[in-house]
């Protein structure tokens, strides 16, 4: 009798567990069609970023499917007065490189001239060599070379800048130039091979003005823009 029972309670067990599992195919193992599609999106997404690219905003599909315009061209030219001398030829540019704004480029400019007039205290050659034309760096490397030679080095801290504006803009063909000036306050003193203090002042903040001229080839894939030409206000 008890055999009985025991024989018909693992038959009922087995049959739910039968019941269980069809169920569970039925819905788990259909396949609707979209996994490679689900699969693909999943990949891309989780696809590791190369290093050095920024991402950019895709644009908002308008409806009946034509992509959202970007900024127009005068909107990019930001706070630049309509009576500017600059306006023109920044229009010009903005025009022909659609991924040009003013207020960005000020912002990428200053933060080059910060990169660079570092790298040139520290006599960083490499970041440099990324950052100006190579009449540029040839010009920078010279002065390096001869602070080396006499066993002089550099004591810099830079604070900030004041101010940057852009001066002067121009397209020649497809290259454009823009020139901007920063007011900036740093600390900077050059010390001979004894330690003595032979340039500037390691306690006294000054004030430069510097009138750096960028360049770019509007046509290129490459945005970055170089520094092909420094002048002192």
């Amino acid at each position: 009798m008890t055999s009985e029972i025991f024989d018909l309670t693992n038959i009922l067990l087995l049959a739910v567990a039968v019941a269980i599992f069809l169920r569970l195919r039925s819905v788990l193992g259909r396949r609707t069609g979209d996994e490679e599609t689900r699969l693909d999106n999943y990949a891309r997404d989780a696809a590791p970023t190369r290093d050095n690219v920024v991402p950019l905003p895709r644009a908002e599909p308008r409806p009946g499917g034509a992509p959202s315009a970007g900024p127009s061209v005068d909107e990019r030219l930001g706070n630049v007065p309509a009576d500017s001398a600059v306006r023109a030829p920044l229009r010009q540019i903005a025009t022909s490189d659609p991924s040009f704004d003013t207020a960005s480029f000020v912002n990428g400019a200053k933060i080059a001239y910060e990169s660079i007039i570092t790298a040139y205290a520290k006599g960083d050659r490499e970041t440099l060599r990324h950052l100006l034309a190579p009449e540029v760096f040839d010009s920078f490397n010279v002065v390096i070379n001869d602070r080396e030679a006499s066993g002089e080095t550099v004591e810099f801290h830079f604070i900030g800048i004041s101010s940057s504006e852009i001066v002067e803009a121009q397209l020649l063909g497809r290259v454009a130039q823009v020139k901007v000036r920063f007011v900036s306050d740093l600390v900077t003193a050059t010390r001979d091979k004894h330690g003595e203090v032979v340039d500037g002042d390691d306690k006294a903040v000054r004030q430069v003005t510097d009138i750096w001229t960028f360049s770019r080839d509007v046509s290129s894939p490459n945005p970055n823009w170089q520094l092909v030409a420094t002048d002192a206000a």
